[in-house]
């Protein structure tokens, strides 16, 4: 068996252990804003409920292990005591992820994600419409665990406000485990879905994605793609060249049948394909192919 003493042991290393073998954990989808006003959206997944009366959410945002910074939601809510706390399932999973991209201060995380920002009831930050459930938040308490790269931060909520769709609910107006279709977070890319077990979710890049809201209307309008292939096509660094893209036609016959038939709706469809198979930059290529 291998014994390890943390003390011991790389932060990152570390991490990586616990992160692995303390799974899967429910994700807070977290919004906030500065005090400035301007909106912030992250997901965290050392986070769960931890009292009912009075209700009580808990996460943490922890220290980046890699400069020991803090992260835009830990200086929020230090200075608004306020939090939206969202619950991600799976349809809004890559979106999710793509949110947690670190842009620089200033960046609505929920543009860049394609998800909608609506008005709270009780407290100022936004909530996600499309998440199942959206707890308003009041924060009690933060708690430093340490000063280091890799330490927490207890973010102690007070739900004052719940919003549940409807869609997720049952005959007795409880929520209903199948419809809800959460999704929780495990070690490195992976994570569960309670429906159906585990999946891979490719981390954001190091660099930048260029987010949802570089996608073209013409197919965040179209009923062929839903938010996580928008999610998808925002992961990436930058958008396939016109070279790029001629080549890719003139060496794919099947594209230029479907160029020269100009037929729109098969060729979303032949990019929605190669987005279910995780081949994004090729999705592009067809999305963006001329005759």
């Amino acid at each position: 068996m291998l014994s390890i003493n943390p003390k011991e042991i790389e932060p990152a290393k570390l991490q990586s252990y616990l992160q692995s073998a303390v799974a899967p954990r429910p994700i807070a989808f977290a919004s906030t804003l500065d005090e400035n006003g301007t909106p912030n959206l992250s997901p965290f997944s050392f986070f769960n409920v931890f009292s009912s009366n009075p209700p009580i959410l808990i996460f943490s945002p922890a220290r980046r292990v890699r400069n020991n910074t803090v992260k835009h939601t830990l200086i929020n809510v230090q200075n608004t005591k306020e939090v939206v706390i969202n619950i991600v399932n799976y349809d809004i999973v890559q979106q999710m992820s793509l949110s947690s991209t670190e842009y620089p201060d200033g960046v609505n995380e929920f543009e860049k994600s394609g998800l909608t920002m609506v008005a709270s009831d009780v407290v100022k930050p936004f909530r996600v419409a499309e998440s199942p459930v959206q707890f308003e938040c009041k924060v009690n308490d933060i708690i430093a665990l340490g000063n280091q790269g890799g330490a927490g931060n207890l973010v102690i909520c007070e739900v004052v406000k719940i919003h549940i769709h409807e869609a997720v609910l049952d005959a007795n107006g409880m929520i209903d485990q199948h419809k809800i279709d959460l999704v929780a977070r495990m070690g490195a890319n992976w994570y569960s879905r309670s429906n159906v077990g585990m999946f891979e979710v490719e981390k954001p890049l190091s660099t930048l994605g260029i987010g949802v809201d570089n996608v073209p209307d013409f197919v965040k309008q179209s009923s062929i793609f839903n938010g996580n292939d928008l999610g998808k096509l925002g992961n990436i660094e930058a958008i396939p060249t016109e070279e790029e893209i001629a080549i890719f036609v003139k060496e794919n016959f099947e594209i230029k049948g479907i160029l020269s038939a100009d037929d729109a709706q098969k060729q979303l469809k032949k990019a929605k394909e190669y987005l279910d198979n995780n081949e994004v930059l090729t999705a592009w290529k067809v999305l963006l192919a001329k005759q």
